[in-house]
């Protein structure tokens, strides 16, 4: 290991490192001694080689200007010891709790407002808000059933919360897949660590859909939303499907009758109680938002409103998505939690206030600006790598619409050792945990989707940008059960669609999704 390692530089710079700290190895990542002392670099370039031949005929794949390349997944994992696992997921577990409260009292009562913890029009502004979602109460009161929370581990190793996902959040696939190929790349390294298991998501998963079904259905139909195969997250919809054991869907598999949902079969309709659509708000019901859309069923809105079914997640829940909504989430926990947040964001300036957006103004070469509703990377400026030309494009966009920004410190995401071009070289990751809310519980993927930015230096981590992913490994503590990964038993349920594309992004629905969408309706492939 010292001759694979000698040359890394993490653990010096001023981003935390999470394996080294000034040159010594961090007790998370000690047990690798024993099993990558054996190993040279030429070994680990073999096997990096293999692993990528397998995504390629797997059908893991994205698309760069036409061309299919594998995903790129690291053949490092990052490792998370158990004591800094439970403080993330009782902080996400937190979250998702003060969000669903605040969602239902956003499209109901409204009280956060009259107690003037966020101002209406705040929310009333948001792209993402929906007035065709007022009143519409799911029967157990779960709008977020599957949430995607964005962490990042700051200059001093704290985990911070960078965003909030819980309209449709894409990735967790990636998970499955990257654990059961890091199984078979590293199979003595795996064996040597007590790893928390991923494989049991889709039945989470599937359970919360079921008890999330209209009261009276005791056997409830649930189907996954797809808005076809030339999305770029259309791998994922069909491996959920398939893991969970439920029909895979489009828009034109379903009618809606007398307020109720029929999918078409080859036995004639049959109702469906609860739909885990993966197709985006505005297209999903195009007598309540887009009238061109054909990727969605006009009726669905009306139907959940009756009761009939239950819609995974909630329509209007990306208010919660909303960038400036995130400054006021730890007002929020307190308001309806009563508790202290267990994860702290990311220091914000919001750019509507005047005295904030004075002080950005000063500083716009040494500080992150962001757009409250961009994702997939897209439109953030770094002031300290952005030319002056772009600051002053910027911060014509901001005096104009100052309400649609948020301005962030530069913070230096912690790095991990990454192969890339043949050598170990610090790379920065953020963590993607998935919760799924039963309505009973929020239970947390222990583990979740770690992604990387491969450029040096590069502070984006979204695959649009270049970025891969790395299996991320919870180790389990002494008074949990280690429960070894079932990768044979589970190896045919994560094959690829036949007739699957290229995956472009998992950075979660929002604009690139959208392309992705409209492209569909055309009969073609967004790039």
């Amino acid at each position: 290991m010292d001759s694979m390692f000698h040359q890394y530089p993490g653990g010096t710079g001023p981003a935390y490192d999470e394996m080294f700290d000034a040159g010594t190895m961090r007790p998370a990542y000690d047990q690798f001694r024993s099993t990558l002392d054996t190993m040279t670099m030429a070994d680990l370039a073999s096997r990096v080689e293999a692993l990528q031949a397998s995504y390629l005929d797997q059908g893991v794949t994205f698309d760069i200007g036409g061309e299919e390349r594998a995903f790129p997944l690291d053949i490092l994992p990052r490792v998370i010891e158990q004591d800094s696992w439970s403080t993330i997921e009782r902080g996400v577990q937190q979250r998702v709790r003060a969000l669903e409260a605040f969602l239902a009292d956003v499209y109901d009562a409204g009280q956060v407002f009259t107690d003037g913890v966020i101002p209406r029009r705040v929310i009333a502004t948001s792209s993402h808000f929906h007035r065709a979602a007022a009143s519409v109460r799911p029967p157990n009161g779960v709008r977020v059933h599957v949430s995607g929370i964005d962490l990042i581990r700051d200059n001093d190793g704290e985990f911070r919360v960078l965003e909030d996902n819980v309209r449709v959040p894409s990735g967790v696939s990636y998970v499955m897949t990257n654990r059961r190929a890091i199984a078979s790349a590293l199979p003595e390294t795996f064996a040597h660590h007590r790893i928390r298991p991923v494989a049991g998501y889709p039945q989470r998963l599937l359970a919360a859909l079921r008890a999330a079904a209209p009261a009276g259905v005791a056997d409830p139909t649930v189907v996954v939303l797809t808005p076809g195969v030339f999305n770029g997250a259309y791998f994922e919809h069909a491996l959920l499907a398939r893991t969970m054991g439920v029909e895979l869907v489009e828009g034109r598999d379903l009618e809606c009758r007398r307020g109720r949902v029929m999918m078409r079969t080859t036995n004639g309709p049959e109702p469906v109680h609860v739909i885990y659509r993966r197709v985006d708000d505005e297209f999903l019901d195009p007598v309540h938002f887009r009238g061109d859309s054909l990727l969605g069923c006009p009726g669905l809105i009306d139907a959940a409103r009756s009761g009939q079914v239950v819609l995974a997640n909630a329509v209007g829940n990306g208010v919660a998505d909303d960038k400036l909504v995130y400054t006021y989430v730890p007002d929020l926990i307190r308001y309806y939690l009563d508790e202290e947040p267990v994860l702290r964001n990311v220091d914000t300036w919001r750019l509507g206030d005047a005295d904030a957006r004075e002080e950005v103004m000063d500083r716009l070469d040494e500080l992150v600006v962001k757009p409250v509703d961009g994702s997939g990377g897209k439109g953030i400026v770094i002031g300290p790598a952005a030319s002056r030309p772009e600051l002053d494009e910027l911060r014509a966009k901001v005096m104009a619409e100052p309400r649609n920004w948020i301005a962030q410190p530069v913070v230096q995401l912690s790095t991990v050792p990454t192969f890339v071009d043949g050598k170990l070289g610090p790379r920065h990751v953020d963590l993607r945990p998935f919760a799924v809310n039963d309505g009973t519980k929020v239970w947390v993927l222990p583990g979740g989707l770690t992604r990387v930015a491969l450029p040096e230096g590069e502070l984006i981590v979204n695959s649009s940008r270049g970025g891969g992913s790395k299996d991320t490994w919870v180790l389990a503590g002494p008074t949990v059960a280690a429960v070894r990964e079932e990768v044979v038993v589970h190896a045919h349920q994560a094959e690829p669609p036949s007739s699957g594309p290229a995956i472009t992004d998992l950075t979660g629905p929002g604009e690139q999704e959208q392309q992705q969408q409209q492209a569909r309706e055309k009969g073609g492939t967004a790039c």
